[in-house]
């Protein structure tokens, strides 16, 4: 069989359907109960979450204020999928039973806890559990969450959702979150040349200016 002569649109897929059900889904995120960080009570499931900064830091203010009637500017958004997803061995049994969107809510409460400058009672949370073919919208739906929010922590600020490097790799620049919220134990030891506090700062606040969210 010849090879065909090349025309990009043969490998452009639209489908409006597609479209229309991220923007469900989204709807359906930004309905979801709002909870502590982590939530009061584990449960089983993976999925896509949201975190909403509601204290008193002056860098986070403008968030405290704008989600002071309704949480609908969320500082991070992530996502949970089940252990071995990426190399699709996840069975429907292993999703049923997994615990890794509470896992990552708690991970994130305890990074929050020896941040410092932060205090774990000023973040809630809100998620959606994907189940059985449903995950396989999990990464799909958190883009879209972060394109349309442009969270300040996956956008201008990163590392917040970093895990630790582990032994012999500590040759890495500490990340800008743990540059400005210092605590985590395994990011001391990153030692590679990392971003300067104050340029941090002047991201974040760029950042803001640009959403549109700044006093």
């Amino acid at each position: 069989m010849k090879p065909q002569a090349f025309d990009r649109s043969e490998h452009v897929y639209r489908n409006d359907a597609f479209a229309e059900l991220v923007k469900d889904a989204i709807r359906f995120f930004n309905g979801t109960p709002v909870h502590t960080l982590p939530p009061p009570e584990s449960f089983f499931g993976t999925g896509v979450y949201a975190l909403y900064y509601t204290g008193s830091n002056p860098l986070y203010k403008r968030y405290a204020e704008l989600n002071r009637l309704s949480y609908g500017y969320p500082i991070y958004v992530g996502k949970a999928v089940p252990k071995g997803w990426r190399q699709a061995r996840s069975s429907d049994n292993a999703l049923n039973q997994s615990r890794e969107l509470i896992g990552r809510l708690r991970e994130h409460g305890r990074s929050i806890s020896l941040g410092a400058q932060l205090s774990l009672e000023d973040f809630m949370c809100r998620f959606v559990i994907f189940e059985v073919e449903g995950s396989d919208m999990i990464s799909a739906i958190e883009a879209a969450l972060i394109k349309l929010n442009k969270p300040l922590w996956n956008t201008a600020v990163d590392g917040f959702g970093n895990h630790d490097p582990g032994s012999g790799r500590y040759a890495q620049a500490k990340s800008d979150w743990d540059v400005i919220h210092e605590g985590r134990a395994w990011a001391n030891k990153c030692n590679g040349k990392h971003a300067e506090k104050n340029a941090i700062m002047s991201n974040i606040l760029l950042h803001l200016k640009k959403l549109g969210v700044t006093q």
